[in-house]
């Protein structure tokens, strides 16, 4: 067991990153709501997960783990109850020769150390994790299982564990429990989910035709329904409780329906995760100018946009207006007010959205994807006139992404 002493909230005020007026309020929150001193601070905008994470672990000597990287068996899950992981928000992680290694959101917390050593019968080594990974492992474990050992997926093999039933739901569930990237149902062929790259094949008989139209409109509104009897094309995010957000997508293939979906973290990942720089986050706290996010498709511009609006949500007091097809990330309100809008169902289009976005007086536009030369006229004249403007692009890097956006004018004009 660590012995440092001092708690979160005293080691960040010794520091100077929070007042005592911003822990009592922190504490109250606590009181309140629950959680941990630290994650009540993130909540109230004092501080962010970045910053408290490497303050902690500069003030207390104690590694900050990456828990999208760490791989738990069940044998390790299994020394500690869930009830005890889920109360004291701690994971028991792995051995260091006799010493249990315990990734903690207040690694401060002397006590909860104490009941995992009397629960599991070994000393204690912590380590740090962040609030968004140790819930993603919550949710992970709620639909999992916690210290389930045919749960997992077995090296480089298809996975031995099938879904109850071949339903879209219990796809979805597979999609996520075997940590995939997104799961692909076609008339005629076996589901199959994308992990680390590359198509694995489920252990269950090839769909017919009509089995992938019941498992699209299973969850298809009937305004959805609509829209894809009139586009024959849909882009739509769909939420299961206990299982997560997935952005989805229906076409027609050779006559039958096709559907993928990717699954959508519900926490909105760090920027240190993520690995964007810090003057992007000085850039999206101006008042104006435009940032645009470009690259290949599933390369992250969708995720590094939220982070960067989650930046601001927490730092400035803004009204911030989001014209996304679909939604995927969903952001609460914090320091700012963010008001999202799909695409579908929200407005028509992206340019019907943006004819009328300066009449809800926004302070901050973004705008999911600019796909055409009136939606990138908008934008221009938004960033010209006070706004700051977030958006991405489709390109396969920087360069490509400028000839396409002159692409996008008129010839009369790509010469200015």
């Amino acid at each position: 067991m660590t012995n440092k002493k001092l708690k979160i909230g005293e080691i960040l005020v010794s520091s100077g990153l929070i007042t005592e007026d911003q822990l009592k309020a922190s504490l109250s929150g606590q009181r309140q709501l629950g959680g941990t001193v630290g994650e009540n601070l993130i909540r109230l905008g004092y501080i962010s997960e970045e910053v408290l994470l490497s303050s902690l672990s500069e003030q207390t000597g104690l590694q900050h783990i990456n828990l999208t990287r760490v791989e738990v068996p069940p044998s390790i899950q299994r020394l500690i109850q869930l009830e005890t992981v889920r109360s004291r928000r701690l994971l028991p992680i792995g051995f260091e020769g006799r010493i249990l290694v315990v990734g903690m959101v207040d690694p401060t917390d002397l006590t909860a150390l104490s009941e995992v050593e009397f629960q599991s019968g070994h000393s204690t080594k912590p380590v740090i994790l962040s609030s968004t990974h140790f819930e993603q492992a919550l949710n992970f474990f709620q639909t999992a299982g916690y210290g389930v050992d045919t749960l997992n997926l077995i090296g480089e093999k298809p996975p031995r564990e099938i879904p109850a039933e071949s339903n879209i739901r219990s796809l979805l569930k597979a999609l996520v429990l075997w940590h995939g990237q997104d799961l692909h149902l076609s008339s005629g062929a076996i589901p199959s989910i994308r992990v680390d790259g590359e198509i694995k094949r489920l252990d269950i008989p090839a769909l017919k035709p009509v089995e992938v139209e019941s498992m699209v409109h299973d969850i298809l509104t009937p305004e959805q329904k609509r829209i894809f009897q009139e586009n024959l094309e849909l882009d739509f995010a769909f939420s299961l409780d206990g299982v997560g957000r997935f952005r989805c997508n229906v076409y027609r293939q050779r006559g039958s329906l096709a559907f993928t979906a990717r699954h959508v973290a519900d926490q909105i990942p760090p920027a240190t995760e993520l690995g964007i720089p810090e003057f992007l986050h000085e850039y999206a706290l101006r008042k104006h100018g435009l940032i645009l996010v470009t690259g290949p498709n599933g390369h992250g511009k969708t995720t590094t946009l939220a982070n960067l609006v989650d930046t601001i949500n927490r730092e400035r007091k803004s009204n911030i207006i989001t014209i996304e097809d679909p939604i995927e990330y969903t952001h609460r309100h914090k320091n700012s007010n963010v008001n999202q809008r799909e695409v579908g169902t929200d407005t028509n289009s992206f340019g019907d959205g943006l004819r009328h976005i300066f009449r809800q007086n926004p302070d901050v536009i973004v705008i999911g994807e600019l796909r055409d030369f009136e939606s990138f006229s908008i934008a221009l004249t938004a960033a010209e006139t006070g706004h700051l403007v977030m958006a991405t692009m489709h390109s396969n890097n920087a360069t490509a992404a400028v000839d396409r956006i002159i692409d996008i004018f008129p010839p009369a004009q790509q010469s200015q």
